[in-house]
């Protein structure tokens, strides 16, 4: 069974684009920078919730049917299959999705929209595997 990943193409690459639009806001507009800071935080959360449901999906689909695991047993087995190359990391996203719920703090908001720019490199790794993977 072929996975779709169309919604996770299209998830990616909405977060590539909403952080390259962030990096061109003008420091001075405070009102414009947390909106756009909010919709990279919004399309991290999509991107990141579509990223792990497809690595489940594969491994279920090629490994095992024994998926629903917790998220550190999940990103290990995905990285003993090459699909992603750090758990930690993955581990540090998934803490970040967690926190979005608190973005009205700003240092949170900050921290989030900083783990999103690592996330967005990461996320398109897994896609490219998975792609190549995909029968």
């Amino acid at each position: 069974m072929s996975l779709q990943l169309d919604s996770l193409a299209k998830s990616i690459g909405i977060l590539e684009r909403s952080i390259k639009t962030a990096n061109r806001v003008d420091n001075s507009d405070k009102d414009l920078q947390e909106t756009v800071r909010a919709g990279v935080i919004h399309s991290f959360e999509v991107a990141y919730e579509l990223s792990w449901k497809m690595v489940q999906k594969w491994l279920k689909e090629n490994i095992s049917s024994d998926v629903n695991i917790p998220k550190k047993a999940l990103f290990q087995r995905a990285a003993e299959y090459s699909l992603i190359a750090d758990v930690e990391s993955w581990m540090e996203y998934h803490e970040a999705r967690i926190s979005t719920s608190h973005t009205y703090d700003e240092d949170a908001a900050l921290n989030v929209f900083l783990v999103a720019t690592e996330f967005v490199h990461d996320a398109k790794q897994l896609l490219q595997v998975l792609e190549e993977r995909n029968d």
